[in-house]
């Protein structure tokens, strides 16, 4: 058991200065010194080609190409060092992972699991001025969303399916950053999807401020949309595409359907969620699929939940209030989480 913190980040401005401030930050922990430390251990199981990368940011995601510049000019990499760490573009691996989503009535609840040392500390509120939505939630692998909701409402988690067959394309956390920029309801996020490359098999559960809602099942092959309210870690449409060993994920799947019902209360359901003794927190931080964080986004109210670990009371933010000019507690998240791996930041 170890306590555990993440960073609250607050931005108002362009991409580019958003990049310069990340920098800043970066410059702070020991997450690049840490992923050096990976790519000097495994030769990455993907290419990088600079102009093409370029290219389908240019047709995606230019503001974020704008973001990646303000990395650079503080960092002084390399510009396929940056790419290779910051714009999750491949040509051509992925850890297994864990993940449980249910939506509620006016909610979208989640528990991310995966592993402690890709995680960055760092949750960020963050309007830009030069294109793109607003938007809350943890940062991943720093440019990326593992989750996350907009100023539209629009709200995004994923699942993890499986690494077999991949393909050039974007990679999950960049895939969930560009639904939350550039979408605002559910139609809008099922049309993206559908339009972009993707790298890998993932769901993408999404949930708007009309209580729209939709599980986006995406292989580098096909995509599939079911109308669901529950979600682990195999595809129920594209059942060919699942990985050959499901169990785990459908016990998760059937602890979460024996303990929810239409009407169940948020309070009620996350506790549901970040209380290990209902068999959705997993524990399982060595295999990958350990619960780092649990989060709630309701799309109607703006309010947005996080705890880290177990067994804690979320802190909610209001970005609503935000987005009008209030100020929000920036004092560092705190949990506890059963393994004594450590964040990518020390």
């Amino acid at each position: 058991m170890q306590q555990v913190s993440s960073e609250i980040m607050t931005f108002k401005g362009s991409h580019y200065d958003l990049g310069v401030e990340t920098a800043k930050w970066l410059q702070t922990t020991e997450i690049l010194k840490n992923r050096e430390k990976e790519w000097r251990k495994r030769t990455p199981r993907f290419d990088i080609d600079i102009n093409e990368t370029y290219q389908i940011f240019q047709t995606y995601a230019p503001q974020i190409w704008e973001e990646l510049r303000g990395m650079q000019d503080v960092l002084n990499l390399p510009t396929r060092q940056m790419l290779l760490n910051f714009a999750h573009y491949r040509f051509t691996d992925l850890k297994d992972s864990g993940c449980t989503v249910y939506i509620g009535d006016d909610y979208l609840l989640r528990n991310y699991d995966y592993h402690p040392a890709t995680y960055d500390g760092r949750y960020l509120l963050f309007q830009p001025n030069d294109g793109g939505l607003a938007q809350i939630g943890p940062t991943s692998r720093i440019t990326g969303r593992m989750d996350g909701m907009n100023e539209a409402g629009l709200v995004m988690g994923y699942n993890f399916m499986h690494r077999k067959k991949p393909k050039n394309g974007f990679v999950c956390y960049m895939i969930g950053r560009l639904v939350l920029q550039y979408c605002k309801d559910v139609p809008e996020a099922i049309q993206f999807l559908k339009e972009i490359p993707h790298r890998s098999s993932f769901s993408y559960i999404v949930m708007d401020k009309h209580l729209n809602h939709a599980i986006i099942e995406v292989s580098p092959r096909s995509i599939e949309v079911r109308y669901d309210r529950t979600c682990t870690n195999h595809f129920k449409l594209l059942t060919h595409e699942n990985r050959n060993y499901t169990k785990e994920s459908k016990a998760r799947l059937h602890q979460v359907l024996k303990h929810t019902s239409h009407g169940l209360k948020p309070d009620d359901a996350f506790q549901l969620f970040n209380d290990p003794q209902y068999g959705i927190y997993s524990k399982l931080f060595k295999s990958w699929s350990g619960t780092i964080h649990t989060v709630l986004y309701n799309p109607q109210s703006l309010e947005a939940w996080i705890t880290l670990g177990k067994n804690d009371t979320p802190r909610v933010f209001n970005f609503n209030d935000w987005l009008n000019g209030n100020e929000v507690n920036l004092s560092p998240l705190q949990g506890a989480i059963d393994t004594d791996l450590t964040f990518a930041t020390h």
